[in-house]
């Protein structure tokens, strides 16, 4: 019986953990996380090691990005597929693409999931895909993710798919983070609206801070999103607060 592939994962937080219990199937996953502990799934390793594999997935904060890209790039070999998952795109692939060598194929990707969505299995859910330096190598990679991990896959832009991100993130994180401020909320007489609205609050409320400031920070349409639903919310405000009609 041939050997599974290595797959280099740099990052062993609670995504990269994800990451190694779904992709441990297929490839043999050497992690390297100096605050991580090894588990069934991933065999901790130093940096290099983890860097040499063929593939190699970047499972860190979009603000530790740079300093890792610049770490891992002297020890990359030829043809290094190099996949970063974090939930912004723009910024990241530029970092990769201004920082890793000609010789490495670029793929950027986000698993529009968390543990939290994902305990069930991440069949059916959904995968961005976007291309870098190699084109082909992202139709690959959206290729086998469907087939290996039934996912839905949309190879778009790292711009459009920050575009949309930042409604379907960042309104998501922000209106979440508005409610758990107001904890504790009824939970007796509650409607099946309100019920699904926490459940949706529950998906995220333990995603890290460095996750909260990605989506709202470093996707550089957020802002533009954030203030139309302040002004927004500023408009209702200011109608319920003259006479009813």
């Amino acid at each position: 019986m041939s050997e599974r592939p290595k797959l280099g994962l740099i990052g062993y937080g609670a995504f990269g953990r994800l990451t190694a219990r779904h992709l441990s199937r297929t490839f043999e996953i050497l992690a390297h996380d100096p605050a991580g502990e090894g588990d069934a799934h991933a065999r901790l390793t130093d940096l290099a090691t983890a860097a040499a594999c063929p593939v190699v997935v970047l499972a860190v904060p979009v603000g530790a990005m740079r300093a890792v890209v610049a770490e891992i790039a002297p020890l990359l070999a030829p043809g290094t597929l190099v996949i970063d998952v974090g939930s912004v795109k723009v910024a990241p692939m530029r970092v990769m693409t201004d920082g890793l060598p000609d010789h490495v194929r670029i793929v950027g990707a986000h698993p529009l999931f968390g543990p939290q969505s994902a305990a069930d299995g991440v069949a059916g859910l959904r995968l961005a895909v976007c291309p870098a330096n190699d084109p082909g190598a992202a139709r690959r990679v959206a290729a086998w993710c469907r087939k290996a991990l039934k996912l839905k896959v949309f190879v778009v832009s790292a711009e459009a798919h920050d575009r949309e991100a930042a409604t379907v993130q960042g309104l998501t994180h922000l209106i979440a983070r508005v409610l758990v401020a107001m904890e504790p909320l009824p939970s007796r007489m509650t409607t099946a609206s309100f019920e699904k609205l926490m459940q949706a609050v529950d998906m995220v409320r333990h995603d890290s801070p460095a996750v909260y400031d990605a989506i709202e920070r470093d996707n550089p349409y957020s802002a533009e999103v954030r203030e139309r639903f302040f002004s927004l919310a500023e408009e209702a405000r200011r109608g319920l607060s003259g006479p009813s009609e």
